[in-house]
């Protein structure tokens, strides 16, 4: 039968306490197998009583070897024996090992059964191994016991320290947590057998970071072990815990890990400005919204606890400033709410509240949370552009106005100390027409051409005023002009208007139904009366009657309308308006005579030709073209004629075009002339109108303009006036010459210093020319003087 027993290493396994150890054959229960030394086979049936009565017997019997891990020696472990009864020691038995490790990890001698471990073992990799035995004859090979299963159990020791697999721990506490906080629970695992001794009973502690951290040494919950722990003193606390097998006792093995401990914020501070006065200065001309300056409040806390509401609480400028906070820096920043003046108020002052939006009950003993200061606030002069008042101008002016009349005084003023002079323009890109000007220095604003409401109804112009010292500053204002109606425009035909009537027409019978437009647009609305010309008043034929609702219609008088005898009627007809003044216009109605059928459907309109038009001949074609011929030659020729009446005013070619020069046949008369023209009639247009001073040596298309004057302009005593009557005027005109024509020579004649600088007398050389007199002209002609003038060897002017 089969033994099996562990001769070695028994002092070991008792000294560990380890109780199981099988040697030899063991007597047990019915339970425990047993047999013959047989093959193990069930025998006959037998009864049910014998069986538990009876003691079975095998010829072996184990159930587990023991081994301890980590076998530092050189040799082979011994692990075990097998042992079979059948074997007496004569070799004749081999003994072979089979399944988990075998031959790898154990081996076995096949001749006494000793069992050996090869490899170190280790029990956490591994804890057991299941193997399998059998006893064969050496020489026959066949199997003197039946194959049986055994375990080896590898036996712990303690040869693992705990560790913390998770660790590093990062873990963060509120500051000022009473004692006793949780703040986070740390773990070591222990790959040592748990039910073997206290190899893996471990005990926590902390090595690094008292007073002010505990750790409980059971479950390794770390807590605050300090009160009163301050965030802004000391943010970050490195914990070291230690974690110790063996129950703590010398001779345990140890792991450590780190726990960051960070301490965060709690609402726990006020807020303080660093500065109890500020000091800021503005310019005057800083728009609205613009930045004046920050101000900012100190607050040791972060995050949502160090967040800052500014306001202004109190000061002379709460209407004229205001205050926003910064989300990202947490400052004040204090803006511009209303337009500032220099001249108004030159400083402000202002008390600027910080406080802290979001408190923690438990800390209010610690405030108040919030803080104030001053802030005195200078406002700087800058030279401004003049200011309009009113800043908008609306101007209704009709559109019969006269050219030059003021419609509206433009008024600008320098907003600055200086107060200086103001000069007025006009936007030309707003006024591309050029309908108006205004007055350089009173600012009036006067039409300079016709206004016509039907082609431009509505005028929105800029006018600029600009400092007269310093003309980089420039203000504007917007002026709208509503031109208004009057009635200057006659109705007329709102389209050609064309009637038909059948030659078997009834007397009042409706052919026609007209109406009229009017491009005016009265207040009280369009209302036309109409009404047969004073030529057609007594029209046999047609009759007109007015609805009274802007039509009319026209009627028959008559009937027996016949194509042969007139197939055409032209019918005037007089169209009034309830303007002031009434206007009036006549239209014309083309009237046919068709024929139609029963039901007064046209049928055709053209008259019937009872004699045919005899051809003509291709001599006589000739003879009418040819009379065409003749008249426009006639006509031409009278066209040329008369436009050489006028070559006076044309320029001669030899001229530069780009130049309005007046050619005359001798000089001038410089200061002393007083045949040229009279200024006095730009002055008096009135008596220019009455008594024209005619040169006697001049050519009469020379004369003075002042007689191309129309009778509404001279009236008026207004040299403005006058010069935009008289550029409207030349604008239109083609034949009026320019104004830049009337020349006045002021240092040439002569009654001049200079004499005459005609070029007529002169001589033909250079050469014998001297130019020494010009020194003794004067400083006008120093220039003349200095290019013309001798110079001697040295450069210098004689």
């Amino acid at each position: 039968m089969w033994t099996s027993g562990r001769m070695s290493n028994a002092k070991n396994l008792f000294g560990l306490g380890v109780s199981l150890y099988f040697w030899g054959l063991m007597d047990l229960t019915t339970t425990v197998l047993s047999g013959s030394a047989r093959p193990f086979t069930e025998g006959p049936e037998d009864n049910l009583s014998d069986k538990l009565h009876q003691r079975m017997k095998r010829s072996w019997v184990w159930n587990q070897f023991f081994v301890l891990e980590e076998y530092t020696g050189t040799d082979p472990l011994y692990v075990g024996k097998l042992h079979s009864d059948m074997d007496r020691g004569d070799g004749s038995i081999k003994y072979i090992l089979s399944g988990e490790g075998a031959g790898i990890v154990f081996t076995i001698d096949d001749t006494t059964g000793d069992i050996h471990a090869i490899q170190r073992l280790d029990r956490e990799e591994r804890s057991q191994y299941t193997l399998r035995a059998q006893a064969l004859d050496r020489r026959t090979g066949r199997p003197m016991e039946p194959e049986s299963e055994f375990i080896i159990k590898i036996q712990d020791i303690n040869d693992n320290e705990p560790k913390f697999l998770d660790g590093p721990y990062v873990a963060s506490v509120p500051e000022m947590s009473p004692v006793g906080t949780s703040v986070i629970q740390v773990t070591a695992t222990d790959a040592d057998d748990p039910t073997y001794g206290n190899s893996a009973r471990v005990v926590y502690s902390i090595l690094q970071g008292q007073p002010y951290f505990s750790v409980d040494s059971r479950t390794g919950l770390i807590r605050t072990a300090l009160m009163n722990m301050d965030r802004e003193a000391k943010e970050y606390y490195e914990v070291i815990v230690q974690a110790k097998d063996m129950g703590g006792q010398l001779g345990g093995l140890a792991g450590t890990t780190t726990v960051n401990i960070t301490l965060s914020d709690v609402n726990d501070n006020p807020p303080r400005f660093p500065q109890k006065h500020y000091q800021m200065s503005v310019l005057e001309s800083a728009p609205v919204s613009s930045t004046v300056g920050r101000v900012v409040a100190k607050d040791l806390d972060e995050g949502i606890n160090a967040e800052m509401k500014y306001s202004l609480v109190d000061g002379d400028g709460l209407d004229v400033f205001d205050i926003n906070t910064d989300p990202n820096y947490q400052v004040g920043i204090i803006t511009v709410r209303k337009p500032l003046s220099f001249e108004s108020k030159k400083s402000y002052t202002l008390k600027v509240e910080g406080a802290n939006p979001h408190l923690e009950m438990r800390f209010l003993n610690l405030g108040p949370f919030r803080d104030t200061t001053t802030v005195h606030i200078s406002v700087e002069d800058v030279d401004e552009p003049p200011v309009f008042e009113p800043s908008f101008y609306f101007v209704e002016v009709p559109e019969d106005v006269e050219i030059g009349a003021t419609i509206q005084i433009i008024s600008a003023k320098d907003p600055d100390v200086t107060n200086n002079s103001i000069r007025y323009s006009i936007d030309r890109s707003s006024d591309p027409g050029r309908f108006f000007y205004v007055d350089i220095t009173s600012g009036a604003l006067m039409t300079a051409r016709p206004l016509d409401r039907e082609d431009v109804s509505w005028h929105n112009i800029t006018v600029l005023a600009m400092e007269l010292n310093n003309p980089s500053q420039v203000g504007s204002v917007s002026v709208t002009v509503k031109v208004l109606d009057v009635n200057d425009n006659a109705p007329e035909f709102a389209r050609f208007y064309e009637a038909f009537v059948c030659e078997n027409a009834k007397a009042g019978q409706l052919i026609q139904t007209v109406s009229a437009i009017d491009r005016d647009d009265p207040q009280e609305g369009q209302h036309f009366y109409y009404s047969l010309a004073p030529e057609a008043a007594n029209n046999p034929n047609f009759t007109l009657r007015d609805n009274q609702d802007n039509t009319a219609w026209i009627l028959t008088r008559r009937s027996g309308f016949r194509q042969h005898e007139q197939n055409i009627f032209y019918l005037p007809i007089l169209i009034s308006d309830n303007g002031r003044p009434v206007l009036s216009s006549t239209g014309t109605l083309t009237v046919h005579v068709c024929s139609c059928d029963e039901g007064g459907m046209v049928m055709s309109c053209n008259a019937e030709a009872y004699v045919l038009p005899v051809s003509l001949s291709r001599g006589a074609l000739i003879a009418i073209l040819a009379c065409i011929f003749v008249l426009l030659v006639l006509v031409l020729l009278i066209l040329s004629m008369r436009r050489q009446r006028k070559q006076p005013y044309i320029i001669d070619e030899e001229e530069n075009i780009h130049e309005n020069i007046v050619r005359y046949d001798d000089e001038g008369g410089g200061e002393e002339d007083t045949e040229a023209f009279d200024i006095a009639a730009m002055w008096n247009p009135r008596e220019a109108q009455l008594v024209v001073k005619n040169r006697q040596d001049m050519l009469p298309e020379i004369e003075s303009l002042s007689r191309y004057v129309p009778q509404a302009c001279i009236m008026d005593n207004n040299v403005h006036n006058y010069v935009l009557a008289k550029l409207y005027e030349a604008d239109m005109d083609l034949w009026a010459p320019p104004f830049d024509s009337l020349q006045t020579y002021m240092f040439e004649g002569n009654g001049s210093v200079a004499e005459s600088l005609s070029s007529l007398q002169s001589v033909t050389t250079d050469s014998d020319q001297s130019y020494d007199y010009l020194t003794d002209w004067g400083p006008r002609f120093k220039k003349l003087a200095e290019m013309y003038g001798a110079t001697d060897s040295s450069g210098a002017l004689w």
